[in-house]
């Protein structure tokens, strides 16, 4: 499948509400049937996600979320976090004198 190729989540559907609240996104209603076919089609790892996003005509729409993260090589070395003191080291560990 193309990376470009947008598969619409069936059975979703998100509407921004214009006359409510700020703190108020929109409304998501899900058809039951629908979404339970599409989801299980479309599941990894028991999970599917979603975008909402807003179309050419600028109207809102649900897209499944196809990003996969690259799998790191299990030779390449991870990089190593920067060591944190504990709480015996003085302040003086840091003083070049």
């Amino acid at each position: 499948m193309a990376q470009d190729e947008k598969i619409f989540a069936e059975g979703f559907s998100f509407k921004r509400q214009e006359n409510a609240p700020d703190f108020v996104i929109g409304r998501v209603s899900i058809k039951v049937d629908d979404a339970i076919t599409f989801m299980r089609k479309h599941e990894k790892g028991g999970w599917v996600n979603l975008n909402a996003k807003y179309g050419r005509s600028g109207n809102p729409y649900m897209e499944l979320d196809v990003y996969e993260p690259k799998k790191q090589d299990s030779d390449t070395p991870k990089a190593e976090a920067p060591k944190k003191k504990d709480a015996t080291s003085s302040a003086n560990d840091d003083l070049p004198f």
